[in-house]
């Protein structure tokens, strides 16, 4: 089962994919904002090269757990994103996500200018590797 991950940014959307096992999660790109509501050929390569069986989108929240002010807009785009793709979505808590990843590249030694187009396709595949690590985590209790 191969999950495409979607962190959806105002202007840039950042994708991370898992392998086809579900267990791994990768970084895939960052592609605009525009392109992938617009279904453009662009977003298009990235669903025939990953062949998702599901769409796993970030949904904001805030710290204490509610919904962030970003999320209506958040959760609508990535419902129409996901009918477009004739995907099952799953909304997953992205708290800390952009934190952590700029946290990651720091460490790499980027700069801030350097990180622009990384951090969103980081944050991605950290919301990714938790929901498909909670997936295992709930098959293993079922056996």
């Amino acid at each position: 089962m191969v999950a495409l991950a979607l962190d959806i940014g105002q202007t840039r959307i950042g994708i991370a994919a898992s392998d086809s096992a579900g267990r791994v999660a990768m970084p895939v790109k960052v592609l605009p904002a525009d392109e992938v509501l617009a279904h453009a050929r662009s977003f298009r390569m990235v669903l025939e090269d990953y062949e998702p069986d599901v769409l796993v989108c970030g949904r904001p929240r805030t710290l204490a757990g509610e919904d962030g002010p970003q999320a209506e807009r958040v959760v609508s785009q990535a419902r129409s994103i996901a009918e477009r793709c004739e995907l099952p979505l799953e909304l997953v808590d992205e708290r800390l996500s952009s934190s952590e990843a700029k946290r990651i590249l720091r460490e790499q030694g980027l700069s801030e200018r350097q990180m622009r187009g990384k951090v969103d396709m980081i944050a991605a595949s950290l919301f990714l590797q938790a929901w498909l690590d909670a997936r295992t985590r709930k098959d293993d209790d079922r056996e």
